[in-house]
């Protein structure tokens, strides 16, 4: 995926771009691990002492599978919602969204 981003940006499709930046991030975010308990997320770390360092949670093929279903999934219901308030136009770039998020579906 991160390959394909830098393969958008380069090759100039900014929409592409911007969506796989999306997925990224949801993939990014689910990775990132639960507060412990007693700490705050506005909790300042001194760089130096290692306080900042966690490592991300792995997540299994079925679990970015579950990710990008969801994304895809939210924009075909915002799709919809575009139809219902007639701006087809929005709704199809919603659904064309989708269908590239899908490439990254692994079976």
């Amino acid at each position: 995926m991160r390959g394909d981003l830098r393969a958008a940006i380069k090759e100039g499709r900014p929409d592409e771009a911007k969506l796989i930046r999306t997925l990224v991030a949801a993939i990014d975010n689910a990775e990132a691990p639960p507060l412990q308990p007693g700490h705050r997320a506005a909790d300042h770390h001194s760089f130096r002492d290692g306080s900042a360092e966690v490592d991300r949670l792995s997540l299994s093929a079925a679990q970015v599978r579950a990710i990008l279903l969801a994304d895809i999934a939210e924009r075909e219901r915002a799709a919809a919602e575009m139809d219902r308030h007639q701006r087809p136009d929005r709704a199809g770039a919603l659904r064309a969204e989708a269908r590239l998020a899908k490439r990254y579906i692994m079976e």
